[in-house]
């Protein structure tokens, strides 16, 4: 905790950011809008991101506004449009955020490689731009389907001992000083932007023309690509936990599940094994 205090001073916009996430997410668009306005102002103050890369949100918002109204082949060049522009936001390959480093080659035990983190900006707004083009992802809980969720769930201990039984991971337990800064990031910045990205909007958009079965595996396969600059390994791992956190969200229509599974394997991860691999 001593860590994450220490780091106050320079965060402080993200709990703001944060709220925004959660609020658009819980149904509360019109705050959550609100709050992210109040955040890009800051933002802009401080010299976290340009006048450039908040003109190129806007447009993206603007745009993701339109195409909720759109039908046909537009409406599909449209969503393919965002895809692409969501995936270049999560890369990080538009220009103008400052995603601050807050671990710079620090190891979560002795037997782990170096892992160096940023906070992001730029990332989180895909979760805003497709909350806008694809409103019907929030508030969609359907009746429990049990087989899917416990296949889902069971899935997650099974990667992480495959991964162990290969040897891209092995066991170590340990809680890391930085943990907390770790989990407000992977929770929110990463997880929650993630699941609302593939399983919110790409799965249930893919699954609403073309059934759940494609919707699931089409998400879990682009999840599993925009893996695989860390390797073709870690692209397979990646595409089966797209497919578990893709079976909770089916199961349920909750997109909370899919980003506990998601984040719960990840704390997993951390805490009993190498994190990310072994040194």
């Amino acid at each position: 905790m001593t860590h994450f205090f220490a780091l106050l001073p320079t965060i402080w916009p993200w709990l703001l950011l944060i709220t925004a996430m959660v609020s658009t997410v819980s149904g509360k668009q019109v705050l959550g809008m609100g709050l992210l306005a109040v955040f890009g102002a800051v933002s802009l103050t401080l010299g976290l991101v340009t006048p450039i890369a908040a003109g190129v949100v806007t447009v993206g918002f603007a745009g993701a506004l339109i195409l909720r109204n759109l039908s046909g082949m537009w409406a599909a060049l449209g969503h393919v449009t965002l895809v692409i522009w969501c995936i270049a936001l999560g890369a990080h390959l538009v220009p103008g955020f400052h995603n601050p480093l807050v671990l710079d080659q620090v190891q979560s035990g002795p037997l782990s490689r170096d892992f160096t983190m940023y906070l992001n900006l730029d990332k989180p707004m895909v979760l805003f731009t497709v909350a806008l083009a694809w409103p019907s992802m929030i508030g969609g809980a359907v009746a429990l389907r049990k087989i899917p969720l416990a296949v889902g769930f069971a899935l997650l201990p099974a990667l992480l001992a495959v991964g162990s039984a290969v040897n891209a991971i092995r066991p170590e337990i340990s809680l890391p000083h930085w943990w907390v800064i770790f989990a407000l990031s992977n929770l929110f910045l990463t997880c929650l932007t993630e699941e609302v990205f593939f399983r919110g909007y790409l799965q249930s958009l893919i699954s609403s023309r073309f059934g759940a079965g494609l919707g699931i595996a089409a998400a879990s396969l682009l999840f599993g690509l925009v893996h695989v600059g860390g390797g073709p390994a870690l692209a397979g791992f990646a595409t089966i936990l797209g497919a578990a956190c893709g079976l909770g969200y089916y199961a349920t229509g909750r997109l909370w599940v899919p980003v506990l599974m998601h984040f719960g394997f990840n704390a997993a991860h951390l805490v009993l094994f190498t994190y990310p691999g072994p040194a």
